[in-house]
């Protein structure tokens, strides 16, 4: 009988992610829908003592895990009806390989995406860089989605909350690129 209730209930774990997805490519085309992604699964916290932006083998990257997750949920996206996207990553290695891994077109890194995990009080500069980015891209967005492939730090600034790693934000900006609402959409399976 607890089999049955546990098979049940990850039936109804994964109608309601199914639902919630299929809306996900109509919503990512309207004009102010932007998807938020954390970088898939690096194991640790924070970046080895003496890390160099240049040079991956001194950052925490992704292990296989987390190669695997970016992998699925690049195979999820184009499953929900997402191909057309405009993919941006923080230049860390980490983001930069699950927007690549991602496999929806060509990642751009863009500043307003890095970091300040180590400067706690670059929240507030930070945050105000990526709402400008994203209210530059707004008007020519078109039909395409905004992915972009940061984070922890820098989506608990922008709309404040916390996610998992390789979770996604379905964030709705007002015109400045300010978020106004959110929806958590987990990991794919």
């Amino acid at each position: 009988m607890k089999t049955c209730r546990v098979i049940l209930l990850c039936l109804m774990c994964w109608v309601g992610l199914s639902a919630q997805a299929g809306e996900l490519a109509d919503k990512l085309r309207s004009p102010r829908q932007v998807l938020l992604m954390r970088h898939a699964y690096a194991p640790g916290v924070g970046d080895p003592s003496g890390y160099r932006l240049d040079d991956c083998a001194t950052q925490r990257n992704l292990d296989a895990q987390g190669l695997a997750q970016a992998t699925r949920t690049g195979f999820w996206l184009k499953r929900q009806g997402v191909d057309k996207a405009w993919v941006f990553s923080s230049v860390w290695c980490r983001c930069r390989d699950t927007a690549g891994a991602l496999d929806l077109g060509s990642v751009t890194t863009e500043a307003s995406l890095a970091s300040f995990f180590d400067r706690p009080e670059q929240a507030g500069p930070s945050n105000e860089a990526l709402t400008r980015f994203i209210a530059r891209m707004l008007p020519g967005k078109g039909e395409r989605a905004l992915i972009l492939v940061t984070h922890h730090v820098n989506i608990r600034a922008f709309a404040g909350r916390d996610i998992g790693s390789g979770d996604m934000l379905l964030v709705q900006v007002d015109t400045q690129g300010r978020a106004v609402s959110h929806t958590h959409i987990p990991s794919p399976p």
